[in-house]
């Protein structure tokens, strides 16, 4: 049986060990097709079911060009980010985390005190909105076997939290390949059946008196334009690139391309069906998640047993999507209280990263229960984390690095996109701050939502 050795972090003046987290949590063992199950949970995750939404904030015009605009400026970041890591590797000094890329091409301030707590952030809320939404889905399921069930919102999500506790003990990311694999196949299915049933129930009589006009007036309708913008902006975004191609064996080159087109085939796929049919089948009555309008009034208006396949499959590909975006946090945990000197399976290990993971998702899945709102802080934290991690640092990182002629296409296009960026990013999060004050009078602390 091979043995794989793991890949040694380059100093200035050689070689030096990597910390647990990068050891332990950063195996490099996968394959392009295993890269791509990652990226596609990563991406693709019940928070799609948003976008008919964000189209109501558009129209069919602005939604169309938005959703294809960020289609391909994510594809290209995310692969000039992977060229910049290819070329690192090259050179000897293969990068395994997003702070690692800052601290290399910024400066250590720049890893240290932006990019590290920023992806962070971003990434254990999205571990809290993740456990928000499977709750979510529970209590959806269960209203529809018991229309006048008692049991609240916080019950699921702790039932949710659970699972997710369980799982969380998977000791690295390249753990989650299979996991990721079914992932990538429940998500297909769902969204299958969310366009069927949108399709079905927009040529019933059930459906409802479609208006294609943008909601809103004055300075609402333009508020409105940026919050969609940051939905879009978030339901494309990653911001784990970096540990996702640490997971790949060896030579890398050219993998986390192959890995970016299988997932950009779903991607493209389940984004524009979801979008396309939700929105024409209710226009601009399009809720948050398009699932809340194969209700009304408590009652279904598809078969049951449809819509708890639906709900089941997007209940099962969240936990998923909890357990990828678990895995920075988890590196930050083992690189603390592991010792990267003794086994990962040891004794010494085994203790402090069960309890340390535990304490994480216990945290997760109260803040999902105290904060059953958290979609709007989600909206602000795409402002902040998503179009900086995204849409931004990668053409800067790329420009440092290749130093392209200033007079080059590609040095003004990644020049372009991450001043408009910029702009996007400053609006958008006034725009999710003032949406969080408008919402303020229903906030209200374990609230059955």
């Amino acid at each position: 049986m091979a043995v794989v050795l793991p890949i040694p972090e380059y100093a200035e003046n050689g070689p030096k060990e990597l910390d647990a987290g990068s050891l332990f949590v950063l195996k490099s063992r996968g394959s392009w097709l295993h890269c791509g199950y990652h990226l596609t949970t990563a991406i693709v995750a019940p928070a799609l079911l948003s976008l008919p939404f964000a189209f109501t904030l558009l129209g069919w015009i602005g939604g169309m060009i938005c959703l294809s605009m960020a289609a391909l400026v994510t594809f290209y970041s995310y692969n000039l980010l992977s060229l910049v890591l290819e070329h690192h590797a090259m050179l000897g000094k293969r990068q395994l985390r997003f702070r690692d890329m800052a601290r290399d091409i910024l400066g250590p301030g720049w890893g240290r005190y932006f990019v590290g707590p920023l992806q962070l952030g971003l990434c254990y809320g999205a571990v809290v909105a993740s456990t928000l939404l499977g709750g979510q889905s529970l209590k959806f399921i269960y209203l529809l076997s018991r229309p006048n069930g008692s049991m609240q919102l916080y019950q699921f999500i702790i039932i949710c939290g659970g699972l997710t506790l369980v799982m969380a003990q998977l000791p690295s990311f390249h753990s989650l390949r299979h996991i990721n694999l079914v992932s990538l196949i429940l998500c297909l299915i769902y969204c299958a059946c969310t366009t069927a049933g949108s399709i079905h129930i927009g040529h019933s009589n059930k459906a409802p008196e479609r208006d294609y006009s943008i909601t809103g007036v004055g300075i609402n309708r333009i508020f409105g334009i940026f919050n969609a913008i940051s939905i879009i902006a978030t339901t494309y975004g990653n911001g784990i690139i970096p540990e996702i191609q640490a997971t790949i064996a060896p030579p890398t080159t050219g993998k986390m391309l192959k890995g970016l087109l299988l997932c950009y085939s779903v991607v493209i796929s389940t984004f524009f069906s979801v979008a396309i049919s939700g929105y024409w089948a209710f226009g601009n009555q399009a809720q948050p998640s398009v699932l809340q309008n194969f209700m009304l009034d408590r009652m279904p208006l598809l078969p049951k047993w449809f819509l708890l396949i639906t709900c089941i499959f997007t209940f099962v590909q969240v936990s998923a999507v909890s357990l990828t975006y678990l895995q920075p946090t988890n590196v930050v945990l083992e690189k603390r209280f592991s010792d990267p000197k003794k086994g990962e399976f040891s004794i010494r290990n085994v203790v402090p990263r069960l309890i340390s993971r535990s304490l994480s998702v216990i945290i997760a899945t109260t803040l999902a229960a105290m904060l059953p709102f958290f979609g709007d802080i989600m909206a602000l934290f795409g402002a902040f984390g998503c179009i900086p991690l995204d849409f931004i640092l990668p053409m800067v990182f790329y420009n440092v690095t290749f130093k392209p002629s200033r007079k080059s296409i590609i040095f003004w296009g990644n020049t372009i996109i991450a001043l408009v960026s910029t702009v996007l990013s400053l609006i958008g999060a006034v725009a999710s701050v003032r949406q969080m004050v408008l919402d303020a009078k229903t906030y209200r602390l374990f609230a059955n939502m």
